[in-house]
């Protein structure tokens, strides 16, 4: 600052407001300014401007950066929460990048609230998160009471999805997934329910795999092992399903011919012309409208309660379902 106002031959109180935007320096002034700023290439330093506000209008964001439905929201986030006047801060979360480590460091920016997709609630910074700043936890059911919860209505995605393979003929179901934080057993149960809604519960099948494309690849496999293959799978996001898809693939398992495949996300992977996965959608304009009025309005109102979202998941047809096989249903 105090070079810019150097080159520009004016005091650096002068050079601030200038730089800031505010009125009151003539404009012959202004000019000088930015010049003198653009000829040193100058940039504020935003972290220390931040030290001296009482509001840092900041929001931290933990989330996935391989699963593609999370990096979308993300995305969108920061897109909606910059209209609102407010920045996001970046949190990925790795195998060591625990929620304790991500956590911990956005609380060190000062972020005035928190979007956490499927936290360990058994983090202490975590926890003590939770009761400093606003929380919306996201991607699956939370019990906790200081939090908003914004997901996708998983029984009525899968209840959907059941229901639309079921009236292609096939009665055969199987089901990959079932591990994974809470969202894993919760979404295998929303599977089991819809299967015993439509009369299917002896058919009930769970591969009991994770979310990624090997998971996937795993479950193919064992199914590929079996007398006889299911007449579709359900993949439990849509990592999972373009797994199923290859491995079938590779293996001269015609899709949907012997075997329908699907996933659950609707992300870019389900919609690439070589997938056409069928999947449950995660609207993602829709979490992040929920997720940001939640954060804007706990913010306005701190003694507002904590609410739960439910996002409709309809289900979107591709090329990787059809009726179920001849003769064996």
């Amino acid at each position: 600052m105090g070079d810019v106002a150097q080159r520009a031959g004016v005091s650096r109180q002068l050079a601030s407001l200038v730089l800031r935007g505010e009125p009151g320096p003539s404009e012959a002034s202004r000019e000088r300014v930015l010049a003198a700023a653009s000829e040193l290439d100058y940039r504020p330093n935003s972290a220390a401007r931040l030290l001296r506000q009482p509001r840092t209008r900041l929001i931290g964001v933990m989330f996935t950066a391989l699963n593609s439905f999370e990096a979308r929201v993300v995305e969108r986030l920061m897109e909606r929460a910059e209209e609102e006047g407010f920045t996001v801060v970046l949190g990925p979360n790795t195998t060591a990048r625990t929620t304790e480590v991500v956590i911990r460091q956005l609380l060190e920016q000062r972020v005035e609230a928190l979007a956490c997709f499927n936290p360990d609630p058994a983090s202490p910074t975590f926890q003590r998160a939770l009761d400093l700043v606003p929380v919306v936890w996201l991607g699956e059911r939370s019990d906790e009471l200081r939090a908003d919860v914004v997901r996708t209505d998983d029984d009525a995605g899968l209840m959907e999805l059941v229901g639309y393979l079921a009236n292609l003929g096939h009665r055969r179901i199987a089901y990959a997934g079932g591990r994974g934080g809470r969202v894993g057993p919760d979404r295998a149960a929303s599977y089991r329910a819809a299967m015993l809604s439509h009369g299917l519960s002896k058919s009930i099948d769970v591969v009991e795999v994770g979310f990624g494309e090997e998971d996937g690849a795993e479950a193919a496999r064992e199914l590929m092992e079996r007398e006889a293959l299911p007449t579709a799978v359900v993949g439990c996001s849509d990592h999972c399903g373009a797994g199923l898809l290859a491995t079938f693939r590779a293996a001269a398992v015609a899709v949907p011919g012997k075997i329908s495949v699907t996933g659950y996300d609707d992300s870019d992977i389900a919609a690439l012309s070589y997938n056409s996965l069928t999947a449950v959608h995660q609207d993602v304009g829709l979490t992040v409208e929920a997720t940001l009025a939640a954060i804007l309005s706990r913010l306005a109102e701190p003694t507002l309660g904590p609410r739960r979202y439910a996002t409709p998941a309809p289900v979107v047809v591709r090329a990787s379902t059809g009726p179920a096989r001849a003769g064996q249903a």
